[in-house]
This record gives C-alpha cells, sequence and structure tokens, in this order.
C-alpha cells in the first residue's frame, strides 16, 4: 500500500510546491512516485515536475432540474437547501448554481418527483508523466519515476472540493509506491479535503511573523484531524526568532532547513528544481522522505487525536 503524504502550509508562497516537487524527484529514480496537485485553482507543479498534462476526465457536479409542470410550489426543497441554492419566488422556484453543493437533498425531498438531477461540469483532471529523465532513470536503481495528476478548476466556480476528490481517486488509482499531495494554502475546506487520509503532513513554513501566524493555524487543523506532522522551513535564515522559539515549545520536529538564498530563488523563477542541479540537495530531499516514513511508521511525529 502506498504511503500518502501531504504537504501544506498556513499561507501562499512558503514553498509548499518547491518541497513537493524536489521531494518527488529526489525519489523518483527508485520509488514509483504519484504527485497530486490539489492547489485545483492555481496548480504549477507540472513546471517543476517537467510533465506536458493531458486531460484525463471532467469533473461534474449534480445539480437539480425543475420541471414546472410538475412543481407545485410547495417549498420543501428551499427548507432543505442549507446553502441557499434555491429560492422561493413568486409562482416559481430559482435555482442559484454558483451555491450549490450537489447534495442531492432538494430531489429526495420533493413530494411531488419535480427535480431530476444533472451534471454541471465544475473542472478537469489532467495526467502527465515527468521527463527529468536523469532523476528518473530505471538504471539507477529500478522502475521508478514521477506521474502527476492535478486539477483545474474552471474560472469562476467556487467548490474546489469536488476536483480535489477526483484528483486524489486518480492519483491513487495509479498504484504506486508513494503519493504526495500538494494541498491549496491556507486552512478552508480544500485543504481539508486534501490532508484527509494522509499518513504524515509535512508543514511548509517561513521564518517570519506572518510564517508563524499562519503556522500555527496550520498546526491547529492538523491536530484535530488526529494526523501526524513535522515542518520544513523554508528561507531559513531570514533572523526571525519567534518561528523556533515556538517550535520548541510545542515540540515540534524540523525535518529540513532550505536557506534562504538568491540562487534559490532564482532557480525557482527559472521552473528549475533544486534536485536537478545539486547532489547535495537529492540526498536531503531524499533523507526528508526517510525521516518521514519514520515518523510515520514508529509514531514518533507529532499527533493529537480527534476531539
Amino acid at each position: 500500500m502506498a504511503i500518502k503524504i501531504a504537504v501544506a502550509s498556513g499561507k501562499g508562497g512558503t514553498g509548499k510546491t518547491t518541497v513537493v516537487t524536489n521531494l518527488a524527484l529526489a525519489i523518483g529514480d527508485t520509488k514509483k512516485v504519484v504527485v497530486g496537485d490539489c492547489d485545483v485553482e492555481e496548480p504549477n507543479s507540472h513546471i517543476f515536475i517537467g510533465a506536458d498534462m493531458k486531460k484525463v476526465k471532467d469533473v461534474s457536479l449534480l445539480v437539480p432540474r425543475i420541471d414546472e409542470n410538475l412543481c407545485d410550489l410547495c417549498g420543501e426543497c428551499v427548507k432543505a437547501c442549507e446553502y441557499h441554492a434555491l429560492a422561493l419566488i413568486g409562482d416559481r422556484v430559482m435555482f442559484f448554481e454558483e451555491l450549490c453543493s450537489g447534495c442531492g437533498g432538494c430531489a429526495l425531498v420533493c413530494p411531488q418527483r419535480a427535480i431530476t438531477e444533472v451534471e454541471r461540469p465544475i473542472g478537469t483532471v489532467r495526467r502527465g508523466v515527468s521527463d527529468k529523465k536523469p532523476l528518473a532513470d530505471p538504471q539507477k536503481g529500478g522502475a521508478g519515476g514521477v506521474v502527476l495528476i492535478d486539477g483545474v478548476l474552471n474560472v469562476g466556480e467556487a467548490r474546489a472540493t469536488p476536483v480535489i476528490k477526483e484528483v486524489k481517486r486518480t492519483a491513487e488509482k495509479e498504484g504506486r509506491d508513494v503519493i504526495i499531495y500538494d494541498a491549496p494554502p491556507g486552512t478552508s475546506c480544500p485543504v481539508i479535503e486534501t490532508l484527509s487520509g494522509a499518513d504524515f503532513v509535512l508543514l511548509v513554513t517561513e521564518p517570519t511573523p506572518f510564517g508563524l501566524h499562519d503556522l500555527k493555524l496550520a498546526v491547529d487543523v492538523v491536530k484535530k484531524m488526529g494526523l501526524r506532522f513535522g515542518v520544513v522551513i523554508n528561507k531559513d535564515g531570514l533572523g526571525y526568532g519567534g518561528l523556533e522559539e515556538y517550535l520548541s515549545e510545542e515540540k515540534i520536529p524540523v525535518l529540513l532547513r532550505i536557506p534562504h538564498s538568491e540562487k534559490t530563488a532564482s532557480m525557482y523563477s527559472m521552473g528549475t528544481a533544486l534536485v536537478e542541479t545539486d547532489e547535495k540537495w537529492k540526498k536531503e530531499f531524499a533523507g526528508l522522505y526517510e525521516k518521514t516514513v519514520a515518523l510515520s511508521n514508529a509514531g514518533d511525529g507529532m499527533k493529537r487525536e480527534v476531539v
């Protein structure tokens, strides 16, 4: 069974995708890896993975279609909709598709069977294979390689979780050794959907007041979900000491430090992974994987039970 590693952060711009892609490429010559980019509003893992993405499937929500010839305006569907996607106005029931969660409750409660469900596309799932051959060379240790699955939410859509669910389902069907999920930034529902079912969570942060503030929010989420986790510090060396104090007080393990440097920023801007040009970083990220596996198996990583 594949180990599932989720990489998350309380805020955007901390280096979450940097960690995901370098981790995948570092172990891709000996492990069969699939990356699931769940940041469906702005997926960019393919830039660093080096994958030509092709559409696999559409993702749709089942939404209500009301037959006005059968509807008697009883209002039961309106009462059942907790998202206020339906409203009884005058002599008709109005439907606001952007608010619909696709739960199907309205169709279940309609006494006149006036509601049927139809598909409404909200996004797509794509697949690609890394072209970074030096890091996925079967001669270096077996049938490795990196597959990337990502999701793209249609412009204007508000609900990312159905697309994220389909990205995860598609990634798991690949049947590979390691699944690495790139979570959206923040701590909202799309993040919780991405983290759900993970064996271990890597929280990426930076040594700034904003980084610490949002890391605390992310730590609170993973604790409440009962997930094991550790921290990766990106841009290490910026000089803010509050982060180190917090991690020490909370006894949160730091599994990797990526120094703040102009060279690293330059490589990132060109879509180049750290492990492509420096054997040291390939060893560092391979070591991060080994630490993650050990902590998830031994139970030594930070964990709190669901309350």
